[in-house]
């Protein structure tokens, strides 16, 4: 199983966004049946074999076993990720561009700055995984609190410098051989427990069937 996985097919999207399917692939950490779902999720057995078999189409689920039970045979199932992340591919006529409207101190902006992010990794992934290679990655992730909104002002001023700075010293646009990297350096404020709590009740509502 992986870690993460990145769906890129429309059709896969859909598929993971449905509601009673999401929980399936959440229930499928560890491997079970049609039946052993049926119990965990408290859902007819026919409903969610057939959402097995949507998820296992679009690559979602996967056989783990087949086990004999007498004249039976079952069909163990586990989830091919712990986790998906949808990458903007997947709703391509409207995904993202941040070359439309460029603009540092704009949260929409990096907001497409980080769907591009996860567009490029995530084919790099798909490519790297068909060739059994690895990609090559760097990462920082650090949390910082500023005492007033000019020290924050400061603190991004000091560094865009000290970015442009670093990438003027190693860019080589001749080096022979060489492959363009993309360094996408991000601020935001953490949401706070009550915003997080917020969208929470939000998502319950949009996935009530009622």
């Amino acid at each position: 199983m992986l870690d993460i996985a990145v769906i890129e097919e429309p059709a896969a999207a859909e598929a993971s966004l449905d509601p009673i399917r999401s929980r399936i692939l959440a229930a499928l950490a560890e491997p079970g049946s049609a039946a052993m779902l049926a119990v965990r999720l408290a859902l007819p057995r026919q409903k969610v074999n057939y959402h097995l078999k949507e998820l296992e189409r679009h690559g979602l689920v996967e056989l783990a076993e087949e086990r004999r039970k007498g004249n039976v045979t079952e069909r163990v199932y586990r989830a091919t990720a712990a986790s998906y992340v949808i990458s903007p591919s997947a709703l391509a006529a409207v995904s993202p561009d941040p070359s439309r409207a460029p603009d540092q101190l704009s949260a929409r902006w990096l907001l497409a700055v980080g769907a591009r992010l996860v567009q490029e990794v995530g084919m790099l992934l798909t490519g790297a995984a068909r060739a059994r290679r690895r990609v090559s990655t760097f990462g920082i992730d650090a949390e910082v609190r500023f005492a007033t909104a000019a020290d924050r002002a400061a603190f991004t001023d000091e560094l865009a410098r000290a970015v442009a700075a670093l990438v003027a010293r190693h860019h080589d646009e001749n080096a022979p051989g060489g492959r363009s990297h993309r360094l996408v350096v991000g601020l935001h404020q953490i949401p706070t427990a009550q915003e997080n709590q917020i969208v929470q009740e939000n998502r319950t509502v949009q996935e009530d069937p009622r």
